[in-house]
């Protein structure tokens, strides 16, 4: 079994460090570690600057990492309680050897060994988007598709913060709200297939649905987004947003639903 995280007991942090190059074994620059948090979700890190962002867990995977959960020899787990909050893994076929790595380059890596060529193969990578993936790459109430152009694209009810920028694809700025929220009469507009956004402004209620989570969003004036904590069996529990909604990027297929304040 590989744990990454916190054991809140001892307080002690396990997070990957990079090797400085692909022969040099000391530290590197780059690091992957947890954000504890309401929402906890794992950054990639160049020395103190975010470059990476895992998404939180949804229950099957990290949001922000779709291809997890492709591979039907290892078991994934999540656990957040008051010892710990750990992301682990275990391989179900005890021949195969895998492990996971920050590379030298900034890359979160699954290596599956190879015993016939007596290699490490790289099973997936992320980032896997070099256009959407990047740490707020779009900007605030902004999302990136990669299937898009331009790739940054403002959510229903926004434009573009500073147009002469966003028209000479320079985006980072993000989008503005067409209209004030009133804080009476707002609705929803759904977003599919998400990531979903930066959890710093996250809070969670794990005990009530996405029926009761929009109730609480509009009964909170300060509340811009919600979505469900965990997608498994048609979702359950509730996250809320109070603030920007901040790298949020679109896939072809996993994603969750996403619900915007308008």
């Amino acid at each position: 079994e590989m744990k990454l995280g916190y054991d809140l007991k001892k307080g002690l942090n396990r997070f990957l460090i990079s090797w400085r190059s692909s022969d040099d074994p000391s530290s590197g620059e780059y690091s992957y570690k947890l954000e504890p948090r309401s929402f906890p979700e794992f950054y990639v890190f160049s020395d103190d600057i975010r470059v990476h962002r895992s998404g939180p867990w949804n229950g099957i995977q990290f949001s922000g990492i779709q291809e997890d959960q492709k591979s039907s020899y290892v078991v994934y787990n999540f656990t957040e309680n008051g010892e710990e909050v750990a992301y682990t893994f275990q391989m179900t076929n005890n021949s195969i050897y895998s492990r996971l790595i920050i590379s030298s380059a900034g890359y979160f890596q699954r290596l599956t060994w190879n015993p016939s060529s007596e290699t490490w193969n790289m099973f997936w990578s992320s980032p896997a988007s070099l256009q959407c993936d990047p740490y707020m790459v779009c900007g605030a109430y902004a999302y990136c598709d990669v299937n898009a152009s331009p790739m940054c694209n403002c959510i229903q009810g926004f434009d573009p913060r500073n147009m002469e920028k966003w028209n000479l694809r320079s985006q980072s700025s993000g989008c503005i709200r067409k209209t004030r929220l009133s804080c009476s009469g707002d609705g929803f507009t759904r977003m599919k297939n998400m990531k979903l956004p930066e959890t710093t402004m996250a809070t969670v209620d794990r005990s009530i649905g996405v029926k009761e989570c929009e109730k609480r969003c509009l009964s909170d004036c300060n509340c811009t987004a919600f979505a469900n904590a965990d997608i498994r069996n048609g979702g359950t529990g509730c996250v809320i947003w109070t603030g920007e909604l901040e790298d949020i990027r679109t896939y072809v297929a996993d994603g969750q639903d996403l619900y915007v304040r308008l």
